[in-house]
């Protein structure tokens, strides 16, 4: 217990007199100190006060314990999640499965080919139901024939059946009872000047001006076609030396040889450039060496777009260079069309045999094996 203090104590004591003036303490008593208990710790998750928008952030929270950020409805709507855009991008797909994708060969099966339309083919010669009777022999008994540009036509037949007959009223040498013949349209007998402008003839009996010698036969030809005369002078050189009589130029057709008089008359059929060619037994008297000549500046001249109608007793040739082919018997076609149409898979030699027939038993004549003394 504390002693009371008395004035004499406080004037014994130094700055007594100060400590008068100041108030007099409370006098405490010493309180025994409590044990201390813990206080009650709360989550910081569920206070209130520790829900604020940085601990939500993830960029707050370390990788490793970072919890998914939660989002709302309308921040949902405004942003979709990842897995929906890639659904969405068709362009999410990687690029190397693309390039595999397009780089894998796929067999296809080959396309059927398709047929293209055929090009009409302009028709240089039209012969329509031509007919020709002398007295009680029917020389032609309607014929029809269409020949193309740019071929080479090959007319075919025993002999008596009409072919230099048929040949001489395409040409306009002999009138025909009926029918109708136009060389690129026009009609030879309506407007013959025209159709024999397109025309180069080369007739099977020969009708030449044989008292001119070869180079005045030519130059006439050249110059009734309407040519000038230096024209006429360049191509008949150039005929000559093709087909190798320029040496006999100065010579009298009369006096030339049977090929040598077939071989200028050919070259007066071709010197004004025809597109129309009509020949009949061209080859027949003429060697071979010329034959191969003759038969090479033809396919020329069919190949630049010109047109040869030709006809001959040599099946093989005419296999050889035509084309085209018809088989004339008795004054009718049997048959006619492409080489390969007519010929089937025999040669064009058997199948005349076969169209025409005429063939008789050769059996018998033995006498033609006793041999006369």
């Amino acid at each position: 217990m504390r002693r009371a203090s008395t004035p004499a104590n406080r004037a014994s004591v130094p700055g007594a007199a100060d400590a008068d003036s100041a108030p007099a303490p409370k006098a405490t008593t010493p309180k025994k100190s409590a044990p201390k208990t813990p206080a009650p710790k709360t989550p910081a998750a569920k206070s209130p006060a520790a829900r604020t928008p940085a601990a939500k952030s993830p960029a707050a929270r370390s990788p490793r314990t970072a919890a998914p950020a939660r989002t709302t409805p309308a921040a949902k709507a405004a942003a979709p999640s990842a897995p929906a855009r890639a659904k969405r991008a068709p362009a999410a797909k990687t690029p190397s499965r693309a390039v595999a994708v397009a780089t894998t060969p796929v067999e296809q099966p080959a396309p059927e080919p398709v047929a293209e339309p055929a090009v009409p083919r302009e028709i240089v010669l039209a012969i329509r139901g031509l007919r020709k009777r002398f007295d009680s022999t029917i020389a032609v008994a309607g014929i029809d024939l269409d020949v193309y540009a740019g071929s080479f036509f090959g007319v075919v037949g025993p002999n008596g059946a009409g072919k230099t007959t048929t040949l001489s009223m395409i040409t306009g040498l002999l009138r025909p009872d009926a029918g109708s013949v136009t060389v690129h349209g026009a009609d030879v007998w309506g407007d013959p000047v025209t159709a024999k402008r397109n025309m180069g003839v080369l007739p099977d009996r020969l009708r030449l001006f044989d008292r001119l010698t070869g180079a005045q036969l030519l130059y006439y030809s050249g110059v009734l076609r309407g040519l000038d005369r230096d024209t006429v002078v360049a191509r008949t050189a150039d005929l000559a030396n093709a087909f190798g009589f320029e040496d006999a130029l100065d010579r009298l057709v009369t006096d030339y040889s049977a090929g040598m008089t077939k071989k200028v008359a050919l070259a007066a059929a071709l010197i004004h450039s025809p597109r129309l060619l009509v020949l009949d037994e061209p080859f027949e008297s003429v060697d071979p060496v010329s034959a191969a000549n003759v038969t090479a500046i033809l396919k020329r001249y069919v190949a630049a777009g010109g047109t040869v109608v030709l006809s001959s007793h040599s099946m093989d040739l005419i296999q050889r260079i035509c084309d085209y082919v018809a088989v004339v018997v008795d004054g009718a076609v049997l048959d006619t069309g492409t080489m390969a149409k007519v010929r089937g898979d025999k040669t064009l030699e058997e199948r005349f045999v076969e169209l025409a027939g005429g063939r008789t038993d050769t059996e018998g004549m033995e006498w033609l094996h006793t041999f006369s003394a």
